[in-house]
């Protein structure tokens, strides 16, 4: 498994941290039970949006199915 990028750890901790804080605030929750459920709900979203940031150098290389017609082709002269 490859380890993750500065921008993955930026994202997922930026996730975490206000979506704790929105939550948390929305809420307004004040029991212990409340607090720990909405701070793991936030551990997961911030490991789900670290996770789905593209890891650089991966591309997905499409090839054409069919070949050109022939008003898609370039004339060239020599």
């Amino acid at each position: 498994m490859p380890r993750p990028t500065a921008a993955q750890l930026a994202y997922g901790s930026c996730t975490v941290i206000l979506s704790t804080l929105a939550m948390l605030l929305l809420s307004q929750a004040s029991s212990g039970l409340a607090i720990t459920v909405i701070a793991l709900a936030a551990l997961a979203l911030g490991l789900l949006v670290a996770m789905t940031v593209p890891l650089p150098g991966v591309r997905a290389v499409t090839t054409p199915t069919e070949p050109a017609r022939e008003s898609e082709r370039v004339p060239t002269t020599l």
